[in-house]
């Protein structure tokens, strides 16, 4: 169980690695029509996660409770929507739909985008954090499957997070082993997040499905917030939407099929 739970703690990592390594392959930066569809990608992969993966087992998780069993998913899920305002705020990033937003603080544009890119991989850690430790619970018929599928779904989401850290980086002249590290030191914040969750939660089985709900809101506030107007600005958006719907479709299917 020991090498299972390190390969899902570290496979999200892996996703951000692997994007931040597109430096040694690719001369340009990506294109606005590429950035789109890997926004929308991402944005449908965490949604159906946060409904698949997050609310739903939360609700059934603490449905001996009756009609009151979507209190605490209800708010939980407000909470963490809570939790990454507040970060959003104090945080000194810049806002991939928008670059001209977020406050400056003296940073340059790619610093702020690093964190931006560092403030998304919490709520991700935190979400296969919460799955691992509803697997380890024996919580809902939550098992391996489903943290290993949640765990691949955001890696795959996290490949174009990295690549859009480093490529940047590489277009202002930086060399490519910097910008290679420091794409992949974005994504550092993740498997952290995962094991401070998955301790809060195994510590306190009981607050498993306010857990569950506050990974989902926090990753729903990334969504709303940073990838629907990254995919939805300019023109040739319907690239970025039907990217959120093969992103959603293929999280959805492999998290019922499998998991």
């Amino acid at each position: 169980m020991g090498l299972n739970l390190t390969m899902i703690i570290l496979i999200p990592f892996a996703g951000t690695v692997l994007g931040s390594a597109m430096v040694f392959f690719l001369r340009d930066q990506l294109s606005e029509n590429v950035q789109k569809i890997l926004s929308g990608f991402a944005a449908g992969v965490m949604v159906a996660a946060s409904v698949w993966s997050l609310l739903i087992p939360a609700i059934e998780a603490g449905a001996e409770n009756g009609k009151w069993a979507s209190l605490p998913v209800g708010l939980g899920f407000l909470a963490g929507i809570g939790f990454l305002l507040l970060l959003d705020i104090v945080t000194p990033h810049m806002h991939l739909g928008d670059q001209s937003e977020g406050p400056r603080r003296g940073l340059k544009k790619t610093t702020r985008l690093m964190f931006a890119v560092t403030l998304h991989n919490i709520p991700e850690g935190m979400a296969v954090g919460v799955v691992c430790a509803s697997w380890l619970a024996e919580n809902n018929d939550v098992g391996f499957a489903s943290a290993l599928i949640l765990a691949i779904g955001i890696a795959i989401q996290n490949f174009p997070e990295g690549a859009i850290v480093s490529m940047p980086l590489r277009a202002e002249g930086m060399k490519k082993g910097k910008t290679f590290l420091l794409g992949s030191l974005s994504g550092a914040v993740e498997p952290v997040a995962t094991v401070l969750t998955l301790l809060a939660a195994r510590a306190v089985v009981t607050v498993l499905p306010f857990l569950q709900a506050f990974a989902a809101g926090a990753m729903i506030y990334v969504v709303i917030e940073e990838l629907i107007p990254e995919m939805s600005q300019g023109k040739h958006t319907n690239a970025g939407t039907i990217a959120f719907a093969l992103g959603f479709v293929l999280m959805m299917v492999l998290d019922i099929t499998l998991g």
